[in-house]
């Protein structure tokens, strides 16, 4: 036993111990093809996202060959590519940009200490087992942030697409209100270079999705700026890389920086576990792999730790690149770690050719990255079905246009929180009563059949828990039962109900004292173990009186029924019980 505990521990300590011994000469050889892929999607795109980031081109680069290789091996996916992303990016240009400029030395400075706080914080949250965490961050939050951030990425880049000198610092509206004031300085060489590179995606991804289309826009972009002379007609160029591997770094970590980047810092992480937690768990619905969320947690964690020493900035999970992993077959981890590696060899042969690399292309590529990030097919169904949702959408979207990026993820995450509070804050409490045409007698929702109910015991099925944000409805619903409709017995059916909180439970004290005091009861059957285990511990069962706890409906109906009132059994003509007509004392 003690040997399996220490075996547990050490796979949870080291995951890749599970995933390596099964590696076999056909697996390699998946994982190495896939990792090829993968280093040559990347290329354009570390290149891309480093840019969004206002950050040297390289830092993006870094980022792609140090966080995949520590999130594969900490983390529990076996297709999950981690590096640098587009809202990842925008977030750290939006939060950085506070405390110093853009592609300065005091910039990276202040990234490095980002991506180190955001991935202590991921790792703390893992280690406490708090990977449930992500599951209250809804859905529509994550699609209203993202269509928020390609508008801002997008914006961002008119700059290069047009070939105007917009000042730096200017907000989201401002930023237009500049470019529309100046479209006389408008650059024709760089925006004819920007559409030969879109139009090339555009065409290449028609073609075929397997072709690098991004890379190869790049380069049409590149040919086209030679063709027009673009370097003698103001058109900037991304300059060379270093052709080197990502060198040392370190985060600066006194208490005064920290204080200032704490706070964004935590916004990033969240967003960080929310993008690698749910694209990792996307694929494993494909894959049929079990996520396990805590050690996701620990994985990007530990990959933006490292990164901060190795001049990579804060990185998450890649849907495109994951999604691409795993269509060209990976087989485990080893993937991200071979796409690593190439990229780091072509990194060393092809840096020198990035000099004849111009802005305007870039920016192309980047808008067709932004295009991609805004999920129309689901926006369109939120608009359509749930009017809360698409309040949620509405409100994060424009928050991400609007406020720093960090806030609009806090207002998504609270109003997400706001909307699950009030939907749980009203259960279901579904009226019951015996179907006397089924053999069984089973218990039916009387709003489904027209089914007679007996006028001292109610039956109702919770389907909701009972806490502090649900108690008031439940009250009243059992108020309305006992003072508008004069019943003095209440069974409640505990199937639906998955805990119950301390205000939970004196709420129905409360509520048992009342319906006692008029002669009557509160009972309880099939409670979940887990409540009831919860109701006993805490001593609040003996307050409710154990005796009004009951495994099935029928003993619970045969103890409550000779507490009923006499006389109405005599004159009832409903008698939907076995027991009205067997009792000798409650016949006609």
């Amino acid at each position: 036993m003690g040997a399996k505990l220490a075996k547990s521990f050490l796979y949870i300590l080291l995951p890749f111990l599970s995933w390596m011994p099964k590696t076999t000469a056909q697996s390699l050889r998946k994982d190495l093809l896939a990792g090829l892929t993968g280093a040559v999607v990347v290329l354009p795109q570390g290149i891309a996202f480093s840019t969004i980031a206002g950050l040297p081109v390289q830092y993006g680069l870094y980022t792609a060959m140090v966080t995949p290789i520590f999130a594969a091996l900490f983390g529990s996916s076996l297709h999950l590519i981690s590096g640098p992303t587009t809202a990842i990016s925008i977030v750290v240009f939006s939060t950085v940009s506070q405390f110093a400029e853009p592609n300065s030395p005091a910039f990276i400075q202040a990234t490095l200490t980002v991506t180190f706080l955001a991935g202590v914080y991921q790792l703390a949250f893992g280690l406490a087992r708090l990977g449930v965490l992500v599951n209250f961050v809804s859905h529509t939050v994550v699609i209203g942030f993202t269509a928020g951030a390609a508008v801002l990425i997008a914006t961002s880049q008119l700059q290069h697409v047009l070939g105007v000198d917009i000042p730096r610092g200017e907000n989201f509206l401002g930023t237009w209100r500049y470019m529309l004031s100046h479209l006389d300085q408008i650059n024709w060489q760089a925006g004819l270079i920007a559409v030969s590179a879109v139009v090339t995606i555009i065409g290449l991804k028609w073609w075929s999705s397997k072709i690098p289309h991004l890379l190869l826009g790049l380069i049409a972009g590149s040919v086209v700026c030679y063709w027009l002379q673009g370097q003698t007609s103001g058109v900037a160029m991304v300059g060379t890389i270093p052709a080197q591997l990502p060198p040392i770094s370190m985060p600066e970590l006194n208490l005064q920086i920290i204080r200032e980047l704490a706070p964004p810092a935590f916004a990033i992480a969240l967003l960080g576990l929310i993008e690698a937690v749910s694209i990792s768990r996307a694929i494993a619905v494909k894959s049929h792999q079990r996520i396990n969320g805590n050690q996701e947690f620990i994985g990007q964690g530990i990959s933006n730790i490292a990164g901060s020493f190795f001049s990579s900035y804060a990185g998450s999970g890649s849907f495109t690149r994951s999604g691409i992993n795993y269509a060209s077959g990976a087989q485990s981890p080893l993937s991200a770690i071979f796409a690593a590696g190439f990229l780091m060899l072509i990194v060393l042969l092809v840096s020198p050719l990035t000099a004849y690399l111009p802005k305007a292309a870039m920016g192309g590529v980047i808008l067709m990255v932004a295009f991609n990030l805004i999920d129309t097919h689901h926006i369109h169904k939120i608009f359509k079905i749930s009017q809360s949702e698409k309040y949620i959408l509405i409100v994060t979207f424009a928050s991400t246009l609007f406020l720093h990026l960090e806030f609009a993820i806090y207002i998504g995450v609270l109003l997400s929180l706001v909307v699950f509070l009030a939907r749980t804050s009203v259960p279901d409490m579904t009226v019951l009563a015996p179907d006397p045409e089924d053999g069984r007698r089973r218990m039916t929702d009387v709003d489904l059949l027209p089914l007679k109910q007996c006028p001292q015991l109610k039956i109702v099925r919770i389907d909701m828990s009972i806490y502090f944000g649900s108690l008031d409805n439940v009250r009243k619903r059992l108020a309305y039962i006992y003072e508008t409709q004069g019943v003095r017995h209440i069974l409640l059916i505990g199937t639906g109900i998955n805990f119950i909180d301390m205000a939970g439970a004196e709420m129905l004290i409360e509520e048992q004292g009342k319906l006692k005091r008029l002669g009557g009861g509160l009972y309880f059957c099939r409670l979940k173990r887990q409540v009831y285990h919860f109701l006993d511990k805490s001593g609040l069962a003996h307050e409710l009186g154990k005796k009004h706890f009951f495994q099935r409906e029928i003993d619970a109906i045969g103890s409550v029924f000779y507490d009923l009132d006499e006389a109405k059994c005599a004159t009832c003509q409903v008698r939907i019980f076995k027991e009205c007509n067997q009792s000798p004392f409650k016949g006609d």
